[in-house]
């Protein structure tokens, strides 16, 4: 294999491990697959189902609600904004 071709490969495998640390990609079901940048380089929960959990389970995972899960759940029409305020002060209170 020639060397810009090598180049090539091993530059397209170190972009998608990037874009894998930066981002979630959140599936909610029947093609709908929702992206979200992390707020740090990591691998978990990059790839997550949203499908049969409730909100408040989904919320329950700190990386996902620091990085602004809520948001996209009131997006897809999950929740409302009332109930996005009132799981994200239930999740402010117990951290304290």
């Amino acid at each position: 294999m020639p060397f810009w071709k090598k180049i090539f490969v091993w530059g397209g495998l170190a972009l998608s491990l990037y874009i894998a640390l930066s981002y979630h990609f959140i599936y909610f079901g029947s093609s709908n697959i929702k992206i979200l940048k992390k707020s740090e380089l990591t691998l978990s929960y990059t790839f997550f189902s949203a499908q049969g959990k409730s909100n408040r389970i989904i919320l329950a995972i700190d990386p996902l609600r620091e990085d602004g899960i809520a948001d996209i759940l009131v997006e897809v029409g999950r929740m409302s904004e009332e109930q996005k305020d009132t799981l994200l002060e239930m999740y402010e209170e117990n951290s304290n």
